[in-house]
């Protein structure tokens, strides 16, 4: 299990062998799965009967919204959108997200509604590749798509702070709560489960938008 790192659309970005339209593509249809993290967050609360989980759970909802002088993670893909040449309006509208983005991410969210809390912070775990992918484009993207705001990379950056801390917690409470085999094998599913989703997203994008060699 490696995230969706090797799936042939992210390996094009992450090589810098993108058009603008692909890069484009990426951006507006990332953005349904950003506007419904804290929706997935929000649902886990719901779900969880201990306090002092939710008590650190509720900042991944506040990261992303926003809170006080923060304007959240939600605003600065905003910001990365309009970096790359996208309309605000339009990428806000949702229309260019595709029927494959929505239904992927639509059954992450369904999942974390339906499945037991500690399950739902299992599935967050692929996170824990996240930190070095967004340095990664901190560092590559300025050369390899020179025509993107250097403004817009803001996303990457506050999010490789945050996502170690994040993955961190989660790492810790699954770690206490799946002690079992079969309860640690359960893990390894819902860990799947999550990969899965990240891989339709970018099969979806592939299909619709092609792949550069």
């Amino acid at each position: 299990m490696a995230y969706d790192i090797p799936h042939p659309f992210n390996v094009m970005l992450s090589s810098g062998k993108a058009s603008r339209e692909q890069v484009r593509g990426w951006v507006a249809n990332r953005f349904y799965y950003q506007v419904n993290i804290p929706i997935k967050d929000a649902a886990i609360l719901a779900n969880c009967g201990e306090r002092a989980v939710r008590r650190h759970w509720v900042q991944r909802i506040l990261d992303h919204d926003g809170y006080g002088d923060d304007p959240g993670g939600i605003e600065a893909w905003l910001r990365l959108a309009v970096a790359v040449g996208l309309e605000r309006d339009e990428v806000e509208s949702l229309r260019r997200v595709l029927p494959g983005v929505r239904f992927a991410v639509d059954a992450y969210v369904n999942f974390a509604r339906c499945a037991p809390w500690p399950e739902a912070v299992c599935a967050s775990l692929n996170e824990v590749f996240g930190p070095e992918v967004d340095r990664q484009r901190l560092d590559r993207w300025p050369q390899q798509y020179p025509w993107i705001d250097p403004s817009g990379l803001e996303y990457f950056q506050t999010r490789a702070g945050r996502a170690g801390r994040d993955v961190e917690f989660a790492l810790a409470a699954t770690l206490e709560r799946f002690t079992t085999r079969a309860s640690q094998e359960r893990a390894l599913e819902v860990l799947r489960f999550k990969l899965d989703i990240l891989r339709q997203m970018n099969g979806a994008m592939a299909l619709a938008y092609g792949l550069s060699s």
